[in-house]
């Protein structure tokens, strides 16, 4: 039987053949407690398998920042659409623009998101290490995110 993955779901492996997810049809809500306010997400590649790597696209509203988190293996973000914002700890914010794209190195702990005026929409692809695809941390701090 398969063992519940901490998101609700049970393990499994990508599709071992060609597989197509027509547009729009997976959006959902991402869960409370991991951004300062609501966002939605479509799953385009899904895997709880070691290794395996996994995909979505994000759209955030206006103003919408996530909690700081990091990736086991890393993650590589490219961007749709609108203007975004991103930064490692201890660094510099950087602004994010349509065709962009940012890696964050496996374990490296940052967050991303919407500016205060327009939706970002982004691609995101991370692999799994131990089951998981993401850690999350506290949010980011008002002095934080004014830097």
């Amino acid at each position: 039987m398969p063992k519940e993955n901490p998101l609700g779901g049970q393990h499994h492996r990508a599709p071992e053949h060609m597989t197509i997810r027509r547009a729009n049809t997976n959006i959902s809500a991402v869960p409370d407690g991991i951004s300062t306010g609501p966002f939605k997400v479509e799953p385009l590649l899904q895997s709880s398998i070691d290794g395996e790597n996994t995909a979505m696209r994000a759209i955030v509203g206006p103003g919408v920042i996530t909690h700081w988190h990091s990736h086991p293996r890393g993650q590589l973000l490219y961007v749709l659409s609108g203007k975004g914002r991103a930064c490692v700890e201890g660094g510099e914010i950087v602004d994010l623009h349509p065709g962009d794209s940012i890696w964050f190195a496996p374990h490296e702990r940052h967050w991303h998101g919407a500016t205060d005026d327009m939706t970002f929409s982004y691609l995101s692809i991370q692999a799994i290490a131990d089951g998981a695809s993401v850690h999350w941390f506290d949010p980011v701090t008002v002095k934080e995110y004014a830097s």
